[in-house]
Protein backbone atom coordinates (compact mmCIF):
# COMPACT_ATOMS: atom_id res chain seq x y z
CA UNK A 1 0.00 0.00 0.00
CA UNK A 2 1.38 3.34 -0.82
CA UNK A 3 1.75 5.59 1.95
CA UNK A 4 0.14 8.70 1.42
CA UNK A 5 2.08 12.23 3.51
CA UNK A 6 -1.03 12.42 6.30
CA UNK A 7 0.00 8.24 7.19
CA UNK A 8 3.39 9.85 7.19
CA UNK A 9 2.85 12.95 9.25
CA UNK A 10 0.66 10.79 11.82
CA UNK A 11 3.38 8.38 12.30
CA UNK A 12 5.60 11.16 12.95
CA UNK A 13 3.41 12.83 15.26
CA UNK A 14 3.28 9.39 17.00
CA UNK A 15 6.46 8.72 17.50
CA UNK A 16 7.09 12.16 18.69
CA UNK A 17 5.20 11.71 21.45
CA UNK A 18 6.19 7.80 22.46
CA UNK A 19 10.03 9.51 22.51
CA UNK A 20 8.56 12.82 24.38
CA UNK A 21 6.80 10.84 26.89
CA UNK A 22 8.97 7.62 27.35
CA UNK A 23 11.79 8.00 26.10
CA UNK A 24 13.75 10.73 26.82
CA UNK A 25 12.03 12.66 29.68
CA UNK A 26 10.56 9.58 30.89
CA UNK A 27 7.60 11.55 32.52
CA UNK A 28 4.44 10.53 33.59
CA UNK A 29 1.39 11.64 31.13
CA UNK A 30 -1.64 13.09 32.53
CA UNK A 31 -4.40 13.32 30.12
CA UNK A 32 -6.08 16.84 29.83
CA UNK A 33 -9.52 15.74 31.29
CA UNK A 34 -7.93 14.12 34.90
CA UNK A 35 -7.05 17.70 35.39
CA UNK A 36 -9.67 19.45 34.57
CA UNK A 37 -11.26 17.49 36.81
CA UNK A 38 -8.73 17.36 39.68
CA UNK A 39 -8.81 21.21 39.54
CA UNK A 40 -12.67 21.52 39.26
CA UNK A 41 -12.79 22.80 35.88
CA UNK A 42 -9.98 25.10 36.76
CA UNK A 43 -12.29 26.77 39.29
CA UNK A 44 -11.19 30.26 39.95
CA UNK A 45 -11.31 28.71 43.84
CA UNK A 46 -8.42 26.44 43.00
CA UNK A 47 -6.71 29.19 42.05
CA UNK A 48 -2.94 29.41 43.45
CA UNK A 49 -1.27 32.05 41.60
CA UNK A 50 -0.64 33.91 38.39
CA UNK A 51 2.78 34.15 37.02
CA UNK A 52 4.65 35.63 34.39
CA UNK A 53 3.64 32.79 31.81
CA UNK A 54 0.83 30.89 33.47
CA UNK A 55 -1.51 30.07 36.41
CA UNK A 56 -1.34 27.83 39.15
CA UNK A 57 -4.18 25.99 40.20
CA UNK A 58 -4.61 23.22 43.28
CA UNK A 59 -5.69 19.65 42.51
CA UNK A 60 -6.01 16.35 43.64
CA UNK A 61 -5.00 13.67 41.06
CA UNK A 62 -6.63 9.86 40.82
CA UNK A 63 -3.92 8.56 43.30
CA UNK A 64 -4.87 11.10 46.21
CA UNK A 65 -1.82 13.18 45.62
CA UNK A 66 -2.06 17.23 45.96
CA UNK A 67 -0.72 18.68 43.26
CA UNK A 68 -0.13 22.57 41.22
CA UNK A 69 -1.33 22.67 37.50
CA UNK A 70 0.39 25.18 35.73
CA UNK A 71 -1.90 26.49 32.74
CA UNK A 72 0.59 27.80 30.18
CA UNK A 73 -1.33 31.48 28.67
CA UNK A 74 -2.72 31.25 25.10
CA UNK A 75 -1.46 34.21 23.91
CA UNK A 76 2.00 33.62 25.41
CA UNK A 77 3.97 32.76 22.26
CA UNK A 78 6.75 31.08 23.62
CA UNK A 79 4.72 28.43 25.35
CA UNK A 80 6.23 25.72 23.81
CA UNK A 81 9.37 26.46 24.41
CA UNK A 82 8.87 27.25 28.17
CA UNK A 83 6.89 23.99 28.52
CA UNK A 84 9.35 22.27 27.10
CA UNK A 85 12.39 24.07 29.23
CA UNK A 86 11.25 23.18 32.42
CA UNK A 87 10.55 19.49 31.70
CA UNK A 88 13.95 18.88 30.77
CA UNK A 89 15.61 20.80 33.57
CA UNK A 90 13.52 19.39 36.17
CA UNK A 91 13.70 15.72 34.73
CA UNK A 92 17.70 16.23 34.60
CA UNK A 93 17.76 17.50 38.41
CA UNK A 94 16.89 16.98 41.81
CA UNK A 95 17.35 18.74 44.96
CA UNK A 96 15.48 18.82 47.95
CA UNK A 97 15.48 22.53 47.44
CA UNK A 98 13.99 22.33 43.74
CA UNK A 99 10.09 22.03 42.84
CA UNK A 100 9.16 18.56 42.34
CA UNK A 101 7.48 18.22 38.45
CA UNK A 102 5.00 15.07 38.53
CA UNK A 103 4.08 14.92 34.79
CA UNK A 104 2.63 17.22 32.44
CA UNK A 105 0.31 16.80 29.20
CA UNK A 106 1.40 15.53 26.24
CA UNK A 107 2.76 17.79 23.57
CA UNK A 108 -0.34 17.17 21.16
CA UNK A 109 -2.73 17.94 24.80
CA UNK A 110 -6.04 20.29 23.84
CA UNK A 111 -3.76 22.93 26.59
CA UNK A 112 0.10 22.40 27.77
CA UNK A 113 -0.23 21.57 31.35
CA UNK A 114 2.38 21.13 33.48
CA UNK A 115 1.71 19.03 37.31
CA UNK A 116 4.22 19.64 40.02
CA UNK A 117 4.12 18.68 43.84
CA UNK A 118 1.60 21.18 45.93
CA UNK A 119 3.95 23.49 48.16
CA UNK A 120 0.97 24.42 50.84
CA UNK A 121 2.75 27.59 52.25
CA UNK A 122 2.83 29.60 49.40
CA UNK A 123 6.07 31.98 48.47
CA UNK A 124 8.49 33.87 50.45
CA UNK A 125 7.08 37.44 48.83
CA UNK A 126 2.86 36.43 50.32
CA UNK A 127 5.04 36.33 53.68
CA UNK A 128 6.94 38.77 53.59
CA UNK A 129 4.18 41.80 52.34
CA UNK A 130 1.83 39.94 50.28
CA UNK A 131 -1.56 41.60 50.06
CA UNK A 132 -3.41 39.04 47.55
CA UNK A 133 -5.89 36.81 48.44
CA UNK A 134 -3.21 33.86 47.94
CA UNK A 135 -1.60 35.44 51.10
CA UNK A 136 -4.55 35.40 53.57
CA UNK A 137 -3.17 33.10 55.76
CA UNK A 138 0.50 34.55 55.90
CA UNK A 139 2.74 33.89 58.57
CA UNK A 140 5.42 36.40 59.57
CA UNK A 141 9.02 35.08 59.09
CA UNK A 142 11.56 35.62 62.44
CA UNK A 143 14.44 35.51 61.21
CA UNK A 144 15.68 32.61 62.24
CA UNK A 145 13.64 31.44 59.54
CA UNK A 146 14.73 34.11 57.09
CA UNK A 147 18.16 33.16 57.64
CA UNK A 148 17.00 29.51 56.46
CA UNK A 149 14.98 30.36 53.63
CA UNK A 150 18.37 32.06 52.35
CA UNK A 151 20.52 29.30 53.24
CA UNK A 152 17.95 26.77 51.28
CA UNK A 153 17.89 28.57 48.18
CA UNK A 154 21.32 29.59 47.91
CA UNK A 155 22.18 25.73 48.38
CA UNK A 156 19.28 25.16 45.31
CA UNK A 157 21.04 27.92 43.21
CA UNK A 158 25.11 26.34 43.62
CA UNK A 159 23.21 23.24 42.79
CA UNK A 160 22.08 24.70 39.45
CA UNK A 161 25.29 26.47 38.81
CA UNK A 162 27.18 23.08 39.29
CA UNK A 163 24.85 21.33 36.51
CA UNK A 164 25.27 24.35 34.16
CA UNK A 165 21.56 26.15 34.59
CA UNK A 166 20.84 29.63 35.41
CA UNK A 167 17.79 30.19 36.44
CA UNK A 168 17.15 33.37 35.36
CA UNK A 169 14.20 34.28 37.28
CA UNK A 170 15.11 34.19 41.10
CA UNK A 171 12.67 36.49 42.92
CA UNK A 172 10.74 35.69 45.98
CA UNK A 173 7.47 35.19 44.31
CA UNK A 174 9.79 31.73 42.83
CA UNK A 175 10.63 30.65 46.21
CA UNK A 176 7.88 28.54 47.72
CA UNK A 177 7.79 27.41 51.14
CA UNK A 178 6.31 23.44 52.23
CA UNK A 179 4.97 22.83 54.99
CA UNK A 180 7.66 23.29 57.30
CA UNK A 181 8.41 26.52 55.90
CA UNK A 182 11.56 24.47 53.69
CA UNK A 183 12.50 25.62 50.70
CA UNK A 184 11.34 24.67 47.00
CA UNK A 185 12.63 26.94 44.13
CA UNK A 186 10.15 26.95 41.41
CA UNK A 187 9.79 28.43 37.58
CA UNK A 188 12.75 27.17 35.14
CA UNK A 189 10.61 28.23 32.19
CA UNK A 190 13.15 31.07 31.41
CA UNK A 191 16.00 29.12 32.68
CA UNK A 192 19.07 28.37 30.20
CA UNK A 193 21.79 25.48 30.04
CA UNK A 194 25.33 27.63 30.08
CA UNK A 195 28.12 24.36 29.78
CA UNK A 196 31.25 25.54 31.91
CA UNK A 197 33.60 25.86 28.89
CA UNK A 198 31.78 29.25 27.58
CA UNK A 199 32.11 32.52 29.65
CA UNK A 200 27.99 33.26 29.28
CA UNK A 201 25.32 33.06 26.79
CA UNK A 202 24.37 35.82 24.62
CA UNK A 203 20.83 36.30 24.43
CA UNK A 204 17.88 39.49 25.49
CA UNK A 205 17.17 40.11 28.65
CA UNK A 206 14.55 38.80 30.62
CA UNK A 207 13.20 37.86 34.13
CA UNK A 208 11.28 40.04 36.19
CA UNK A 209 12.21 43.73 36.75
CA UNK A 210 14.08 45.06 40.02
CA UNK A 211 15.80 41.78 39.83
CA UNK A 212 17.43 41.45 36.50
CA UNK A 213 21.45 41.85 36.45
CA UNK A 214 22.44 45.67 35.00
CA UNK A 215 25.35 43.50 33.13
CA UNK A 216 22.88 41.44 31.69
CA UNK A 217 20.51 44.10 30.89
CA UNK A 218 23.28 46.33 29.13
CA UNK A 219 25.56 43.68 27.45
CA UNK A 220 23.15 40.66 27.04
CA UNK A 221 25.48 38.99 28.62
CA UNK A 222 24.22 36.29 30.82
CA UNK A 223 26.08 34.26 33.23
CA UNK A 224 25.74 32.47 36.56
CA UNK A 225 26.52 35.87 38.19
CA UNK A 226 23.11 37.07 36.58
CA UNK A 227 21.56 34.32 39.32
CA UNK A 228 23.75 36.30 42.10
CA UNK A 229 22.82 39.40 41.52
CA UNK A 230 19.01 38.49 41.67
CA UNK A 231 19.82 36.49 45.04
CA UNK A 232 21.22 39.97 46.50
CA UNK A 233 17.58 41.47 46.00
CA UNK A 234 16.04 38.74 47.47
CA UNK A 235 18.52 39.05 50.59
CA UNK A 236 18.06 42.19 50.51
CA UNK A 237 14.33 41.66 51.25
CA UNK A 238 14.63 39.43 53.39
CA UNK A 239 16.17 41.80 55.96
CA UNK A 240 13.88 45.29 55.16
CA UNK A 241 10.75 43.00 54.66
CA UNK A 242 10.34 44.79 51.51
CA UNK A 243 9.40 44.41 47.79
CA UNK A 244 12.00 44.68 45.06
CA UNK A 245 10.53 47.58 43.49
CA UNK A 246 7.83 50.13 44.88
CA UNK A 247 6.94 53.14 42.91
CA UNK A 248 5.88 54.66 45.95
CA UNK A 249 9.39 55.19 47.01
CA UNK A 250 11.64 58.17 46.22
CA UNK A 251 12.66 57.70 42.33
CA UNK A 252 16.30 57.18 43.43
CA UNK A 253 15.03 54.08 45.54
CA UNK A 254 12.27 52.74 43.29
CA UNK A 255 14.79 49.58 42.79
CA UNK A 256 15.35 48.23 46.71
CA UNK A 257 18.71 47.37 45.15
CA UNK A 258 19.36 50.94 45.12
CA UNK A 259 17.95 51.90 48.39
CA UNK A 260 20.23 48.89 49.80
CA UNK A 261 23.08 50.32 47.91
CA UNK A 262 22.79 53.55 48.99
CA UNK A 263 22.13 52.82 53.14
CA UNK A 264 25.15 50.96 53.30
CA UNK A 265 27.55 52.89 51.28
CA UNK A 266 26.54 55.52 53.75
CA UNK A 267 26.67 53.45 56.87
CA UNK A 268 23.02 53.54 57.16
CA UNK A 269 22.51 50.35 57.31
CA UNK A 270 20.13 50.68 59.99
CA UNK A 271 17.62 52.49 58.21
CA UNK A 272 17.67 49.38 55.58
CA UNK A 273 17.07 46.73 58.34
CA UNK A 274 13.48 45.97 59.45
CA UNK A 275 13.09 46.66 63.11
CA UNK A 276 10.53 44.02 63.91
CA UNK A 277 13.34 41.30 63.47
CA UNK A 278 15.32 42.54 66.82
CA UNK A 279 17.95 44.43 65.30
CA UNK A 280 19.28 47.05 67.54
CA UNK A 281 17.32 44.64 70.91
CA UNK A 282 18.94 41.51 69.77
CA UNK A 283 22.98 41.74 69.58
CA UNK A 284 23.11 38.39 67.39
CA UNK A 285 20.74 39.64 65.07
CA UNK A 286 21.97 42.65 64.86
CA UNK A 287 25.48 41.36 64.22
CA UNK A 288 23.82 38.75 61.82
CA UNK A 289 21.53 40.88 59.70
CA UNK A 290 24.29 43.53 59.29
CA UNK A 291 26.27 40.59 58.10
CA UNK A 292 23.91 39.64 55.68
CA UNK A 293 23.50 43.14 53.99
CA UNK A 294 27.02 42.85 53.24
CA UNK A 295 27.09 40.15 51.73
CA UNK A 296 23.91 41.12 49.61
CA UNK A 297 26.03 44.08 49.00
CA UNK A 298 28.85 41.99 47.30
CA UNK A 299 26.34 40.01 45.68
CA UNK A 300 24.40 43.75 43.93
CA UNK A 301 28.13 44.69 42.65
CA UNK A 302 27.53 45.93 39.44
CA UNK A 303 30.58 44.57 38.23
CA UNK A 304 29.64 40.52 37.80
CA UNK A 305 33.69 39.76 38.84
CA UNK A 306 33.20 41.24 41.53
CA UNK A 307 30.47 38.80 42.73
CA UNK A 308 31.04 36.03 45.22
CA UNK A 309 29.76 32.51 43.25
CA UNK A 310 26.90 31.27 44.46
CA UNK A 311 29.07 28.12 46.36
CA UNK A 312 30.91 31.00 48.43
CA UNK A 313 27.34 32.81 49.12
CA UNK A 314 25.94 29.36 50.64
CA UNK A 315 29.38 29.53 53.07
CA UNK A 316 29.09 32.56 53.98
CA UNK A 317 25.61 32.28 54.82
CA UNK A 318 25.74 28.76 56.99
CA UNK A 319 29.03 31.21 58.62
CA UNK A 320 26.97 33.81 59.43
CA UNK A 321 24.36 31.23 61.38
CA UNK A 322 26.41 29.99 63.39
CA UNK A 323 26.84 30.92 66.76
CA UNK A 324 30.90 30.92 67.33
CA UNK A 325 31.38 32.09 63.79
CA UNK A 326 29.93 35.13 64.08
CA UNK A 327 32.36 37.52 65.32
CA UNK A 328 35.06 36.08 63.11
CA UNK A 329 33.20 36.68 60.25
CA UNK A 330 32.30 40.10 61.45
CA UNK A 331 36.36 41.27 61.61
CA UNK A 332 37.40 38.91 58.51
CA UNK A 333 35.23 41.00 56.06
CA UNK A 334 35.35 45.04 56.50
CA UNK A 335 32.28 47.09 56.24
CA UNK A 336 31.77 47.70 52.41
CA UNK A 337 32.09 51.47 52.33
CA UNK A 338 35.48 50.74 53.44
CA UNK A 339 36.35 48.73 50.07
CA UNK A 340 38.31 50.34 47.41
CA UNK A 341 35.18 50.10 44.74
CA UNK A 342 32.80 51.18 47.52
CA UNK A 343 34.72 54.21 48.09
CA UNK A 344 35.19 55.04 44.16
CA UNK A 345 31.67 54.29 43.28
CA UNK A 346 30.29 56.24 46.48
CA UNK A 347 29.69 59.07 44.75
CA UNK A 348 28.91 57.82 41.48
CA UNK A 349 25.38 57.44 40.28
CA UNK A 350 25.34 54.19 38.55
CA UNK A 351 22.95 51.63 36.44
CA UNK A 352 20.60 48.98 38.98
CA UNK A 353 18.37 46.68 37.46
CA UNK A 354 15.74 47.97 34.88
CA UNK A 355 12.41 49.02 37.22
CA UNK A 356 9.84 48.38 33.73
CA UNK A 357 10.02 45.56 31.29
CA UNK A 358 9.52 49.07 28.68
CA UNK A 359 13.01 49.85 29.74
CA UNK A 360 14.80 49.72 26.56
CA UNK A 361 17.11 46.92 26.35
CA UNK A 362 19.98 47.67 24.29
CA UNK A 363 23.58 45.97 24.35
CA UNK A 364 26.94 48.61 24.69
CA UNK A 365 28.91 45.80 24.31
CA UNK A 366 31.86 45.23 21.40
CA UNK A 367 33.72 43.26 23.28
CA UNK A 368 34.44 39.88 22.00
CA UNK A 369 34.47 36.38 24.20
CA UNK A 370 33.74 32.82 24.13
CA UNK A 371 29.90 32.87 24.17
CA UNK A 372 27.08 30.15 23.56
CA UNK A 373 24.19 31.64 21.58
CA UNK A 374 20.64 31.61 22.35
CA UNK A 375 18.20 30.54 19.14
Amino acid sequence: RRKTSSDLLSRNNSKSDVEFSNVFFKLPIFSYKELQEATDNFSKDRLLGDGGFGTVYYGKVHDGREVAVKRLYEHNYRRLEQFMNEIEILTRLHHKNLVSLYGCTSRRSRELLLVYEFVPNGTVADHLYGETENSRNKCYLTWSMRMSIAIETASALAYLHASDIIHRDVKTANILLDGNFGVKVADFGLSRLCPSDVTHVSTAPQGTPGYVDPEYHRCYHLTDKSDVYSFGVVLVELISSKPAVDINRCKSEINLSSLAINKIQNHATHELIDQSLGYGKNEGVSKMTTMVAELAFRCLQQDSTMRPRMEQVVQELMGIQKEDHKEETLTSHPSPPDWDEASLLKNMKFPCSPISVTDQWTSKSTTPNISAYDC
